[in-house]
């Protein structure tokens, strides 16, 4: 199973629609895949912690039993947030890794598309969760994809650029081979 990250709290948010986008192309090419909408994510547990395993709320052991535990692959699509990835995304993984680390990390593939209405795609965004995410032993497929002015891309809550959308295909085929 593959889970792909929308690697963001925001409403309205353009990543989403990349994050779909990319869980469409992997159902298409007949795998199975989730997507983790982190918007989900109520806001009491930002106060609460989650950092100790007799303390993870049931929320993120629910999200972390169904989505993260049972994937070999994760796809992360993260916007840019002060030339990095938002807060609301770390927060996940320190979350996720207070139970069955191991499990949920070790040994598994990511990839990682960057999002940014300017014109560097996320790239320092993309290295510092790359960091992490080797951290965690998760091994990053080096050929990141960033998409950059992505606001001139989406009209309707779809990604309509035609070149973007042959990128992101091409990235997801490598993904799926790597």
């Amino acid at each position: 199973m593959i889970t792909v990250i929308s690697g963001t709290n925001r409403n309205l948010n353009q990543t989403l629609v990349l994050a779909e986008h990319v869980r469409e192309t992997i159902e298409k090419e007949g795998h199975d895949v989730r997507l983790l909408d982190l918007r989900i994510l109520e806001a009491p547990l930002l106060v609460t912690g989650d950092y100790e395993s007799g303390d993870q709320s049931s929320q993120v052991k629910t999200l972390q039993d169904d989505l993260i535990l049972p994937a070999d692959k994760f796809y992360f699509v993260v916007p840019e947030y002060n030339g990095s990835f938002p807060g609301i995304l770390k927060f996940f993984l320190d979350a996720c890794s207070v139970r069955d680390i191991k499990e949920s990390f070790t040994g598994k593939k990511a990839a990682i598309l960057g999002v940014s209405t300017g014109r560097a795609g996320n790239l320092r965004g993309m290295d510092h969760l790359a960091g992490i995410l080797n951290y965690l032993d998760i091994t990053v497929m080096p050929n990141r994809l960033p998409v950059s002015q992505v606001s001139r891309l989406i009209e309707a809550q779809q990604l309509e650029d035609a070149h973007t959308r042959a990128v992101v295909h091409s990235h997801v085929l490598d993904f799926l081979q790597f």
